[in-house]
């Protein structure tokens, strides 16, 4: 008999597996090599039409007799010297001979029962509209439905080997970035949870939310659209387009003011600090920001912080105590003048 197919076989359980098991079986195989997974996958697709079509006749009780009276048949018409297709137990082969036998003399080959099994007309593993309500029916009126899988791409399981093509579909995923990396843009290699690598082209000034959208990368040619989150930085904050960053300044750059590096985005730049700045008084450089859509930059903002030495030389510690001799300031005495 030609193209005989082993369904329990294909499905990997044994031929007296009880249904939840097969269910199970072809759940797991559906899963792996479902055509929605598999884009450009001929090999996975044709084996997803397999498992489909082993499911059906499997999982419906009077199909899934006939094709075990069928395999019956077909055993009895082969060579006895040629190897048993099925690893059959005496127990099954006893049962099996004890269930009513039909005539399948009628079949020219395997595929035509299974077409006459599941009501198709056409060849075996094709598809029409027809059998996404109703999948097939025997020649007794039978008919085979199968169960939708809620949890797989498609939301019904059907017999494609013509299905149409899936629909796009567009996926979100998130992209964290360095600070650095979201304010310069530029090439970024990225990895996606489904394995896919790709190379993106990113504009800077990506501040977090932003969405980056690539045509065509999304499921079946739909669109894949990058969620932007920027990872928090040692040193820069980033509040809308603004930067805000802390600027530490020893006590005699707090009291006499001067020329001091700052850190910015684009690196070290120098500013005149004015005399007198307090803990916690901010300062403004206008420009040094993130950019935004019209490419316009926000400010950067400069917390002052007085950072006090741990331990000073001689000469630093006599300088101090001189000016501690002869300062006239006194905060707690301010303090308490204040109203």
């Amino acid at each position: 008999m030609e193209n005989f197919r082993n369904y329990y076989e294909l499905l990997g359980v044994e031929r007296n597996s009880p249904p939840d098991e097969i269910k199970k079986a072809f759940r797991r195989l559906a899963r792996q090599y479902h055509p929605d997974l598999n884009q450009g996958d001929k090999s996975a697709e044709e084996k997803f039409k397999e498992f489909n079509e082993a499911y059906r006749v499997l999982s419906d009780p009077a199909a899934r007799s006939q094709y075990d009276q069928f395999t019956r048949f077909w055993r009895g018409k082969k060579n006895r010297n040629s190897p048993d297709f099925w690893s059959a137990s005496r127990e099954d082969d006893r049962n099996d001979r004890s269930k009513s036998e039909e005539d399948f003399s009628q079949f020219g080959d395997f595929n035509s029962f299974i077409d006459q099994l599941l009501g198709r007309r056409s060849k075996p593993n094709s598809y029409s509209r027809n059998d996404e309500e109703e999948v097939g029916s025997s020649r007794r009126g039978r008919t085979s439905t199968v169960e939708p899988e809620d949890d797989f791409p498609s939301k019904n399981i059907r017999d494609n080997a013509k299905a149409a093509p899936p629909r796009p579909k567009n996926v979100e995923a998130e992209l964290r970035l360095p600070l650095e990396k979201a304010y310069q843009g530029g090439r970024e290699r990225i990895k996606l949870e489904d394995g896919r690598s790709l190379e993106v082209d990113m504009p800077a000034g990506m501040v977090p939310g932003h969405k980056i959208r690539l045509r065509g990368q999304g499921i079946a040619n739909g669109d894949l659209f990058l969620k932007i989150d920027v990872v928090p930085h040692h040193r820069f904050r980033l509040l809308g387009n603004d930067v805000h960053c802390a600027l530490s300044v020893t006590p005699a750059e707090a009291i006499l003011g001067g020329f001091v590096e700052v850190p910015t985005l684009d690196g070290l730049v120098k500013i005149s600090l004015p005399p007198g700045v307090t803990v916690g008084q901010k300062l403004r450089l206008a420009g040094k920001g993130f950019p935004d859509e019209n490419g316009k930059r926000g400010d950067q903002l400069l917390e002052i912080q007085v950072a006090v030495p741990r331990t000073v030389s001689q000469a630093e510690r006599e300088l101090y105590e001189k000016i501690r001799s002869i300062e006239t300031f006194n905060p707690r005495l301010d303090d308490a003048n204040s109203p």
